[in-house]
Parts: C-alpha cells; structure tokens; sequence
C-alpha cells in the first residue's frame, strides 16, 4: 500500500527541485543526498495488514530479482523504499522497478541523484480506503511520469494495470487482461492473481520465486542422485557382468586346455602303444628268422 498524506503544504522532507538541483555543486549536493530520511514517518505509513501485505510484496520481489539477475541484466527491484521525485511529496511503494541500473543496496530512492525515475511500481491493497492505491496514486504516478502501475488488491484477488500511452502523457490509460493475464511491457512480463499472490510469466514459463527455486533445485538435485545411484547400480551390474563373462571364458580357456592335454596324452600313449607293436613284430621277425637259420643248419 503506498504511503501518503493528504496534507497540503507539510513539513514532511522533500527533494530539492531539479533547477535548484542542477545549481548546486557536487559537495552540496552530496549533503542533500545525506540529509534526506531513509525512512518514513509513522504519520506516513499505513497501518500493518500482516502476512496478506508483506508476502504478496516478498514472493514478487525475489521473483523478480532473480529473473534480471539470471538474464544477467541490471535491474533495481526495491520494496517501501522513499522515493525522493523533485519538490514532491516523498512516497514509499510497496515495490518498484528501475532498469538497466546498479543493483547495490539503497535508502532511498532520490531521482535527481540518480539520474531517473522510477520505471514500475506496484501497490497491494488489502484493506481500508482503497481510493489511496485507486485514485490518489493513480493521478500521481501518472502525473510524475511513471510509465507502469499495477494495484493487486489481496482482499478481493484482483488485479489493475496501468500505463502512459506515450513516454510523454501524464494520465494513465487502463490495461485490459486477456485470460486474467496482463501484459507488462515495461517487464517485458505477464502478470496474473495466482493464489493469494501474482504470478508473472516469461511466455510459458513461470517466474519462481525463492522458495519454489530452492524447491525446483532441490528436486533437480534429488532427480539427479537418483539418476548417478542407477547409473552407478548399471556400472556395478555391467562390471559384475562383465566379471563374470571373464570367468566363464577363463574356464572355458581352461578346459580346452584341460582338452588339449588329454588329446594330447591319448596320442602320446597311441604312438608309444604303436611303436611297441612294431617293436615286438620286428623282433618277433627276427626271432622267426632265426629259428629259420638253425634249422637251416642242422640239416
């Protein structure tokens, strides 16, 4: 809910305006930069509404700040930041966008000194008069040239956009959804009530935020350790098969060896069981052709 008063002519601290900004020196302005507030006052914020203000506002912020930091693009996402325009009424939305900017931690948000505007801003209304988000902050965002405002309302579950047509206009025209979405150019981003909160979209795929990203990562991470334990558990049983294989042909290796040897033997034993036949018949021979002899030699 962005922080305001109605009060005309308060004592609230302002930003210089831009011509008494552009007259000053570098020392001096560095001492207006300092003197501004980082805070505001109690009189200027609303009332607390408890985890249906403070989560909406949290969930968008870290899915935005992870989106640009993870495109790699310098963008500012702040939330209840004072915000210092020229010689206005300070304000602090509930969060606003700044591209193509340093990223380093703020106080505050002091145009002059930065050298821009805010470039979006969205407000959660959960209840009270909602003529400060509706209204009030719809004729002065516009009026200080703030090109996107998106109001959620976390009572009702509804969303409002709003843009300038023109980088020049200072009246908002009314964004219509399409299938409950808005579009955002500034974002370059889709917007839609989801739950109790708003989801934006890149395309088709969601923004997460801290909590989904660490869930998502978490289950990519357990996917993963189940993937390496079967692909470890594949290894073991390929190894066991492979072991085995080794086994079976060392055996098989084995016995033909085992084969081998005992043809081997068995033909060992056929030649020496060969030769011995024909030992005893040339012997036999020759005791046959002795006895022939003697014979011979008795008659």
């Amino acid at each position: 809910m962005g922080r305001h008063t109605d009060k005309v002519g308060d004592a609230y601290p302002r930003a210089p305006s831009q011509e008494a900004w552009e007259r000053m020196g570098s020392e001096e302005r560095a001492q207006v930069v300092e003197a501004l507030p980082a805070e505001v006052t109690y009189d200027e914020m609303a009332m607390p509404e408890g985890d249906s203000h403070q989560e909406p506002k949290f969930i968008a912020k870290a899915a935005l700040r992870g989106y640009f930091k993870r495109r790699g693009r310098k963008v500012y996402v702040g939330s209840e930041l004072p915000v210092y325009y020229p010689a206005e009424r300070r304000f602090a939305p509930d969060l606003l966008v700044v591209l193509d900017v340093e990223t380093h931690r703020r106080g505050k948000w002091m145009v002059s000194h930065e050298g821009r505007g805010l470039d979006w801003v969205m407000e959660v209304h959960v209840g009270g008069d909602r003529k400060k988000d509706a209204e009030f902050n719809v004729s002065r965002y516009a009026r200080l040239g703030i090109p996107e405002y998106f109001i959620f309302d976390g009572g009702r579950l509804t969303l409002e956009g709003y843009r300038l047509a023109t980088p020049e206009a200072r009246v908002y025209t009314r964004m219509e959804s399409h299938h409950g979405r808005f579009v955002s150019e500034v974002l370059g981003l889709e917007l839609q009530v989801e739950g109790e909160n708003v989801r934006f979209w890149a395309g088709n795929a969601p923004l997460l935020d801290s909590e989904e990203f660490i869930d998502r990562l978490e289950d990519h991470s357990v996917g993963l350790q189940r993937r390496a334990e079967q692909e470890a558990r594949r290894a073991e049983d390929a190894e066991r098969r492979l072991t085995e294989e080794t086994q079976r042909r060392d055996e098989e290796t084995r016995s033909r060896e085992e084969l081998e040897r005992r043809l081997a033997a068995e033909e060992l034993r056929r030649n020496l069981e060969a030769q011995s036949r024909d030992e005893l018949e040339r012997q036999f021979k020759e005791l046959q052709a002795e006895m022939a002899r003697l014979k011979k030699s008795q008659h």
